[in-house]
């Protein structure tokens, strides 16, 4: 069996089913005398957009019912306020529960995981005031707008590069998966409009940031979750910029600029397993310490195989994670919040990746009902 797939015998005692012989039962062993086991606490959720009727719809045919929403916002320029209202936050809302559905988290207009070349508001990233006051006091106006519409969560990203592949390869079928191959990444340019961003200099544009924010998070109570950046490359950079939040040594400086319960990490476990050199081995750790510590606002459930500058992006059946031990951890830590799948592999017939969602959800599903009836 393919190292990282899914053991049948560790899923069946995952979910406590006895084995059926004919005309006998068998008698499934108790949990050990005075164990009391931890409650399940965490929900299947997706953050795939549009947060519209029709894609509400589609979540609610998959058992999904906790995601990540996206306001529908106007597109606003110049000096029109980017942040959505709380009208439109309350339009989502109300959308999403019609449809059965709740909004666990938003994502902002701004900060996210796009390249900053291509980034419509990349003031904060590039360290530009007073614009990227400008787009702070937005980031703190959607913290009070949530608060107001009920909505505990925002997700973010403190990202130059974006995401980093250097293309696609075949996978099982006639998928194909994303990947990561750092000897043989080829950038378009030596720098981006960014220049040089060594580590001192992203540590001060992360902390300028936190500053300012987190404590109106604390005001109004209001998760902010970071996610890593995506892949962790060298500490020499690439395209001039380092990655301070490639490694689990940066996020945990990251998480500890703030003593605060209402800042922490959207830990993508795929990218956090992208910066080790054994995933399989070491992600359990990883988990329980930041689980431990409470700095996990969102879980990107998502698997790979290979290694830290070497690797490629799979279902999340087939890769060297262990996801009957991984959501053993979570419950262990007693995480409460989402587990949603991200960046699933793609093929011809289904182009923006749906039937491989739906396969996802219904994966994750059945590991969080396996563990409730253990």
């Amino acid at each position: 069996m393919p190292k990282g797939s899914l053991n049948r015998r560790r899923f069946i005692a995952c979910s406590g089913v006895a084995a059926l012989g004919l005309g006998k039962s068998v008698k499934v062993p108790a949990a050990s005398a005075g164990a009391v086991p931890k409650p399940v606490r965490m929900k299947l959720g997706c953050q795939s957009a549009p947060t519209n009727d029709e894609h509400l719809k589609y979540l609610a045919r998959y058992g999904v019912k906790n995601i990540c929403g996206y306001p529908e916002t106007p597109d606003r320029r110049g000096d029109t306020p980017i942040w959505a209202t709380v009208d439109e936050l309350r339009r989502m809302k109300d959308l999403a529960a019609k449809n059965d559905i709740e909004i666990d988290c938003v994502g902002p207009p701004l900060l996210t995981s796009s390249y900053i070349d291509n980034e419509k508001h990349p003031a904060i990233m590039l360290a530009q005031s007073p614009e990227r006051d400008r787009d702070i006091e937005s980031i703190q106006t959607l913290i009070r707008n949530c608060a107001q519409v009920g909505l505990p969560s925002i997700k973010y990203n403190m990202s130059i590069l974006g995401v980093l592949r250097t293309g696609r390869t075949p996978g099982r079928g006639d998928a194909s998966y994303s990947q990561w191959k750092l000897a043989e990444a080829k950038p378009k340019t030596p720098l981006t409009i960014a220049g040089h961003v060594d580590a001192d200099m992203f540590w001060e544009r992360i902390t300028y940031f936190l500053d300012r924010v987190i404590p109106v998070a604390n005001e109004y109570k209001v998760r902010m979750a970071c996610h890593p950046q995506d892949p962790g490359v060298p500490p020499e950079g690439y395209q001039g910029v380092d990655r301070v939040l490639g490694t689990v040594d940066g996020l945990k400086k990251f998480v500890a600029i703030q003593e605060s319960p209402y800042h922490g990490l959207n830990f993508c476990q795929g990218t956090v397993s992208e910066m080790l050199a054994d995933p399989g081995r070491e992600i359990y750790e990883v988990i329980r310490y930041f689980g431990t510590r409470k700095k996990i606002f969102n879980v990107h459930f998502r698997n790979i195989r290979g290694h830290r500058n070497d690797f490629v992006e799979v279902y999340p059946d087939e890769g060297d994670v262990d996801f009957v031990k991984a959501i053993k951890v979570y419950r262990e830590v007693e995480y409460p919040y989402l587990l949603m799948p991200d960046h699933v592999p793609v093929a011809k017939n289904d182009p923006e990746g749906l039937q491989s969602f739906a396969f996802c959800y219904g994966y994750i599903r059945g590991l969080l009902q396996s563990l409730e009836a253990a």
